[in-house]
């Protein structure tokens, strides 16, 4: 499964939107506390910081964090889950934050999941694609109502005959409709706040224990030489 996003969020300030508008630039330095934190196992190289917009579903071995006042991000293929409520502890609630919220979509399958979480208790969890729920977990809440009740149909395919089992709505749609209703954007959809390439988060690509770590670019190699003449000076 390659989704076009793959995220989780975790909230703790009463209004996630405004925090999102007004500090769009991320603290890297607590981006790559909770990359370690995340990947303990793992050494995190810093990729580049990039806009959400092309950095919400990640590649293998990359994640992607924006870090801002009382609302982080965390962008991992590992979040691609057919069933969000199996989702270890150590994602669901690393910072102690009040609500989680996951949003996960791919539009080729067709298939989206989204789940909320309060003070680390899973509250509502949906899984599907176009005509099989993976899973359904909780009261649907009122932003649901319009999908449910067919006001959001998919697109049709003119030459083929729909799925009898196929759902009023497509699945990723639904999954985007989660995060406007909860951060004020949609990956996809149009009409919020803000929009993806609004926000900047800071990469890192991951590598096992054991594994040969590239070789810093010549700027960073360059600037540590300067740092080794300044101290021998100072000395």
């Amino acid at each position: 499964m390659e989704p076009t996003a793959s995220s989780i969020w975790y909230v703790d300030a009463l209004d996630p939107v405004s925090v999102l508008r007004d500090h769009a630039t991320p603290d890297p330095d607590a981006a790559r506390a909770l990359v370690r934190q995340l990947y303990p196992e793992m050494t995190a190289v810093p990729l580049r910081s990039d806009s959400l917009a092309t950095s919400a579903a990640p590649s293998a071995r990359e994640v992607f964090v924006g870090t801002y006042p009382g609302v982080t991000v965390v962008c991992s293929p590992d979040l691609a889950q057919n069933r969000p409520s199996t989702l270890d502890g150590s994602w669901t609630r690393p910072l102690a934050s009040e609500r989680t919220y996951l949003v996960c979509a791919e539009d080729a399958l067709p298939w989206g999941s989204f789940a909320y979480w309060e003070h680390g208790e899973l509250r509502r969890s949906f899984s599907a694609t176009a005509s099989f729920i993976h899973e359904n977990i909780g009261l649907p809440l009122v932003w649901e109502r319009p999908y449910w009740a067919g006001e959001h149909p998919p697109r049709r395919s003119f030459d083929r005959f729909p799925d009898p089992l196929s759902l009023p709505f497509h699945p990723g749609e639904f999954a985007d409709a989660a995060n406007l209703q909860w951060l004020g954007f949609g990956y996809a959809a149009a009409g919020g706040e803000l929009s993806p390439p609004d926000l900047t988060v800071c990469g890192f690509t991951l590598y096992a224990a054991g594994e040969e770590l590239p070789a810093p670019p010549p700027a960073a190699i360059e600037v540590r030489r300067r740092r080794r003449w300044w101290h021998r000076r100072a000395g």
